[in-house]
């Protein structure tokens, strides 16, 4: 995705509202800005996603980033506000939480990594 020409970022995980994007589009790098990003921190990338994606996230007003630790089973959640991002919330482990833009739906941390703990068929 293309954030700040000529910068383009491979986030691991995004998506935006089906109001504003009915249809994903056919150009690659994609130039719209997602509604909601996801990091995946690993040990060779993590500066740099915790620094410079982020805060070129913050800057093209990313409405939502979510920054997920595996190694520590962490979720850290973030909303975009006139003053810069919110941490809106964290959570880790077996932890439940309803996170924005998502908050219709509770789950665990746990479960982002391993599946629904709570289905018996897992």
């Amino acid at each position: 995705m293309v954030f700040e020409a000529p910068q383009v970022y491979r986030p691991d995980v995004s998506g935006w509202r089906r109001e504003r994007v009915p249809r994903l589009p056919d150009e690659s790098p994609i130039a719209i800005r997602p509604d909601w990003v996801c990091e995946i921190l690993s040990p060779s990338n993590k500066q740099n996603d915790l620094f410079k994606k982020l805060r070129t996230y913050q800057r093209c007003q990313v409405p939502h980033t979510w920054i997920v630790d595996p190694e520590v089973e962490v979720l850290a959640v973030y909303r975009w506000t006139a003053e810069g991002y919110l941490l809106v919330t964290t959570a880790e482990g077996q932890e439940r939480v309803r996170a924005e833009p998502f908050d219709a739906v509770e789950f665990s941390v746990r479960s982002l990594f391993v599946g629904d703990e709570d289905d018996p068929g897992e």
